[in-house]
């Protein structure tokens, strides 16, 4: 049977088909976000990692503090052997157990645990601590590379001009000397581009050195300095839920609360301990009578409480120190309420400025730079005008954008110092 030679072809395209879609297509490396750069740090911190594991050590205190004293074994024997009665002998076997009094275990367990809580707050206030260099560090990333794209623009339009001077020197409209001028402002650009990529590497080395990442990782940043404008609450409101927020002022009142526990359990200690103790004791004597040598054994239980008398010491000296150092507390917690104020005061102020100085750019100044270089760069290529005010409305038109990246940034580093200072996402999390 003959087989039709454009079945066999068909057959073999979808055969085709069918082993190109069997390969896997390997997706393209996502580009590393913000959140996703302060998360790997908050998770691979050489110090957060240790820190956390700092935990450890305030439980056991905590487990320390609620542990029963161990009882007392005592054991006591006597014998006249070295007295010249060898046949008389005392043995005594007791068991002795301290009782705290005044509830000194739940006092102390109270003091462990404010302790443990003021450990978390400490280990959050450096996280937030971690969260704002990184952001800061992102920023400088992404300052740099728009700093990067903005000299090779600024190489390509050299290349340009370049081209058009040769044109006009062919043409014999201009002297060699303005072909010199634009490769001088060439290799400029050039060498500018250069130092500009090792700001850039550096600043890449440094935000990963913030995440700790391995060597071998260099993610690329997927973020931008040009976003939305965000709505600011007031900063009467900022300060407010600052003092609700920031983990360093919730430690200090952690610490507060600690030196309040601590000055209960000091007069707590005033008190004295009981020791009871129960004995038993077996005695051996010997007598004489008529002649007649004899042994007799006996035996004993006892009970025994003691108690120390509170005449000389009643812990005056560590309800003292309790006291000075819950002073000393609640004058750090109110310094550092101060100080937070006038941190969120300073971020607002600095954020309302850079806003303004971004709005002074956004004001058509950008666009109407970009039209002046257009037109100043067609009217050199008709003729109409010299090679310096070209170069010179190259080197305005690249001013001015550097300067608008660098106020992006500024808003940028002035609203991750506001987030950190109230200790919150103002703008709902988006970074």
């Amino acid at each position: 049977m003959a087989t039709n030679p454009f079945s066999g072809a068909c057959l073999a395209v979808a055969v085709a088909l069918s082993l190109l879609a069997a390969v896997p297509v390997w997706a393209e490396p996502q580009p590393l976000s913000l959140q996703q750069a302060v998360a790997a740090a908050l998770d691979n911190s050489p110090e957060l990692v240790s820190l956390r594991k700092e935990a450890g050590v305030f439980d056991a205190a905590a487990v320390r503090a609620g542990v029963i004293p161990n009882p007392t074994l005592e054991l006591e024997a006597a014998t006249g052997a070295l007295t010249g009665s060898s046949d008389d002998s005392n043995v005594s076997v007791g068991i002795s157990q301290e009782f705290l009094l005044g509830d000194k275990r739940l006092k102390r367990r109270t003091v462990a645990e404010r302790d443990l809580a003021g450990y978390r707050w400490q280990v959050a206030d450096r996280e937030r601590a971690l969260k704002e260099q990184v952001q800061a560090a992102y920023c400088d990333v992404l300052l740099a590379q728009e700093r990067v794209g903005l000299a090779h623009h600024s190489i390509d339009l050299n290349k340009q001009l370049l081209q058009v001077a040769a044109d006009r020197l062919t043409a014999g409209d201009i002297p060699e000397l303005e072909m010199y001028l634009v490769r001088v402002e060439l290799v400029r650009s050039e060498a500018n581009l250069i130092e500009l990529q090792r700001t850039l590497l550096d600043s890449r080395a440094k935000l990963f050195a913030l995440m700790a990442l391995p060597p071998t990782a260099a993610p690329l940043l997927g973020g931008t300095l040009n976003r939305n404008d965000v709505r600011i609450k007031g900063v009467g409101d900022l300060k407010q839920a600052a003092m609700q927020s920031r983990p360093d002022l919730k430690a200090l009142h952690a610490a507060m609360q600690k030196s309040d526990a601590e000055v209960v359990l000091a007069e707590a200690e005033g008190i004295p301990n009981l020791t009871a103790g129960v004995a038993l004791s077996r005695d051996t004597s010997s007598m004489e009578i008529g002649g007649v040598e004899g042994r007799e054994t006996s035996y004993t239980i006892g009970l025994k409480l003691s108690m120390p008398i509170p005449v000389f010491d009643r812990n005056q000296a560590g309800q003292q120190e309790a006291r000075a150092k819950r002073s000393s507390a609640e004058i750090r917690l109110q310094g550092a309420a101060v100080s937070v104020e006038r941190e969120v005061e300073s971020a607002h102020a600095s954020l309302a400025n850079a806003e303004k100085v971004l709005s002074l750019y956004r004001s058509d100044i950008l666009r109407q730079l970009d039209e002046n270089l257009k037109l100043t760069q067609e009217a050199y290529r008709l003729g109409e005008v010299g090679i310096l005010a070209v170069i010179e409305e190259q080197k305005k038109y690249f001013e001015v954008s550097d300067r608008y990246l660098a106020a992006l940034h500024a808003r940028q580093v002035a609203l991750n110092e506001l987030e950190s200072a109230v200790a919150a996402d103002i703008n709902g999390g988006a970074q």
